[in-house]
């Protein structure tokens, strides 16, 4: 759906889809046959877009793939940094991931925390990585492998087992079975059990499952979302942060289902 012309992308080749959005043709053509429902091309008291909704839907997935800055990124859609600027403020909310409400009662969560580098120091702090970094609590399906949940951005000094609860992470899952690392202590969590030293774990304290294999699949899931570079470095200010992650989130569960 997005095709060069004249140094110009526009949605009308589905060849180009992959490489700007990551995106099968498909998934791509799923997302923005959604948006409009969930009110991305509703009427404004402002200046029309000079681009359509096909159109800025792109180039916000492109800005959170590539990590581009304005000056390069505007001039391949047509358009002026400042008009580049506004969509991305526009369409990056509302391609928010949206929280599952309701889990199956045999369902099996797996939730781990990750670390965003952040320009913005406002919303950071130095953390383990030596940068300002944003802590973000994902949780994911341990079946399906699809993100479920995205709790808000905490400075990244803040602990797993703290930002847990403050993240809201906890409160959107409820008590559907999580499993968590050994980072997670006293947040109720079903944690591997912990050999000490000189200590030999009785039989029904060994996991029948790899420790490393269940973290695993979260580590894949943070793996995958960060082939959207804007994960890697963001320049973003304010919610920008939040935006991006919530939003990569769902381009994560997109590209998964196709």
């Amino acid at each position: 759906m997005i095709l060069t012309v004249s140094g110009v992308i526009t949605a009308s080749e589905s060849s180009w889809t992959a490489p700007f959005t990551g995106l099968s043709p498909r998934a791509f053509s799923k997302l923005v046959t959604h948006l409009p429902r969930e009110g991305a091309d509703a009427p404004a008291r402002r200046r029309p877009w000079k681009l359509s909704l096909e159109d800025r839907v792109p180039l916000v997935v492109a800005y959170w793939r590539t990590n581009l800055t304005m000056r390069r990124l505007a001039p391949l859609f047509g358009v002026s940094k400042s008009a580049a600027d506004r969509v991305i403020d526009d369409i990056g909310p509302r391609l928010a991931l949206h929280p599952r409400q309701r889990f199956a009662k045999d369902a099996v969560l797996i939730v781990d925390g990750t670390l965003v580098p952040t320009r913005d120091h406002k919303v950071a702090e130095q953390s383990k990585n030596y940068r300002c970094s944003t802590n973000h609590q994902v949780v994911i399906d341990a079946d399906t492998r699809l993100v479920v949940a995205v709790g808000r951005p905490l400075p990244g000094d803040r602990n797993d087992c703290l930002a847990w609860a403050e993240s809201g992470a906890k409160a959107t899952v409820g008590n559907t079975m999580t499993i968590a690392d050994g980072g997670y202590p006293g947040t109720g969590l079903v944690m591997p059990h912990r050999r000490r030293k000189g200590e030999d774990l009785p039989d029904w304290k060994r996991p029948t499952t790899s420790p490393t294999s269940r973290s695993a699949r979260v580590g894949h899931a943070f793996a995958r979302m960060k082939a959207w570079k804007i994960l890697r470095d963001c320049r973003l200010r304010g919610d920008g942060v939040r935006h991006a992650m919530h939003g990569v989130a769902r381009l994560h569960d997109l590209a998964l289902t196709g």
